[in-house]
This record gives C-alpha cells, structure tokens and sequence, in this order.
C-alpha cells in the first residue's frame, strides 16, 4: 500500500464521520426548532386543539432539508416529546410525554415526519419555482390537517361536521400564512444556494 493509497483510506472515515456530525447536528437544530415553535400555543375555546407554529417548522424543514432528513428530524422531535423531553406544545389535555401522542392532537403529531418527507420529496423532483414551493407546503399542510382531524374523529367520536371546524376550517386562515411564509423561505434559499453554486452551461 503506497502513501497515497494510505491517505484515501485514512480520508474515508473522517469524512464520513464528518457527514454523520453534521446530519446530526440538523436533526438536532431541527427539533429544536419544532420544540420552539410547540412554545407560540394560542388554546381556542371551541376546539382541544390549539394554534401552534409547529406545522410551520414541519414545512420550513421540507422545504430546507432532503427528503430522508426531514424526516428523520421529526421523526426524533417526536422520540424527544414520547421521552418526556417539554417540547410538544404546553397544556392539551394535561398530557406529556408519551401520552401526548395518544390525545386530541396526537394525529398533528404523528403527521410531521410524513408531512416533513413529503415537502422534501415534491420540492426536489419540481421544477423549483414559487408556484412549486407553494404546492409543494400546501401538500404537506393538507396532510397533517387531514391525519389531524382523522386522529380527533377518532379520539372525540364527535360528527364529520364538528371535526372538520375543530380540525381543520378553524386553522385553514393561520396555515396559509405558514405555507406562504415556508415556501418563500424555501425558495429564496434554493436561489441563494443556486447563485452560489451555478449549474455549469449545457451545450
């Protein structure tokens, strides 16, 4: 084995031990974002739901990171929330932890890592542009309202009628503001990302 041959195989591992830390560090960075925003709960007296801005993080982070990555990051918000960790939104229910899965908005919950994987998927296989971006939120929004108010149908046994203004009509003003705003923030990032690495002239 020769010296070079010895550097790439010492290389190999270094980088990947460098990819691991800095996929972890996003999953990390990640759910405390979504823990963050579990904070900024607004309880609305008609429905055991509150208005939150975790569907905006779950969006922001399909808009931002690969498929697979997204995913994983709310996949572990979730394990962190199942541990006991205070990062699901305070006072539904009186529930925490791993019980908090199992209440009025364990659907919401248990929507994020598909929603989040969803986002990233539809993103990246677009053409990338506003209109995309847009498209691309609202159909991670529209699953996580639907498994949300699946899940409350179940939970509260309450009519098609009354699950869909708890569930759904009630958040539909605040959500399209969070698909907007995720959207934006996606797409101006995909051109900063483009302008810094430009796709080389095709012949």
């Amino acid at each position: 084995m020769n010296i070079q041959t010895r550097a790439v195989s010492a290389t190999a591992p270094n980088a990947a031990t460098a990819e691991w830390l800095r996929g972890a560090g996003i999953v990390l960075a990640g759910s405390l974002l979504v823990a963050l925003c579990a904070r900024v709960a607004l309880p609305l007296p008609f429905t055991p739901v509150p208005l939150t801005l975790q569907p905006f993080a779950v969006l922001a982070l399909g808009m931002l990171l690969a498929p697979r990555l997204a995913a994983t990051t709310l996949a572990a918000y979730l394990i962190e929330g199942a541990a006991g960790l205070p990062v699901f939104a305070p006072g539904v229910a009186g529930l925490a932890g791993f019980a908090h899965l199992f209440g009025p908005t364990g659907g919401y919950l248990l929507s994020y890592p598909v929603a989040a994987f969803a986002v990233a998927a539809l993103w990246r296989t677009s053409r990338r542009n506003f209109t995309w971006a847009l498209i691309s939120a609202a159909a991670g929004n529209a699953i996580i309202l639907g498994v949300g108010a699946v899940w409350l149908s179940i939970y509260t046994h309450a009519s098609a009628g009354t699950v869909l203004t708890q569930a759904v009509m009630s958040f539909l003003p605040g959500d399209a503001l969070k698909v907007a705003t995720a959207a934006a923030l996606g797409f101006q990032w995909h051109r900063i990302r483009q302008s810094r690495n430009p796709q080389p002239p095709t012949v």
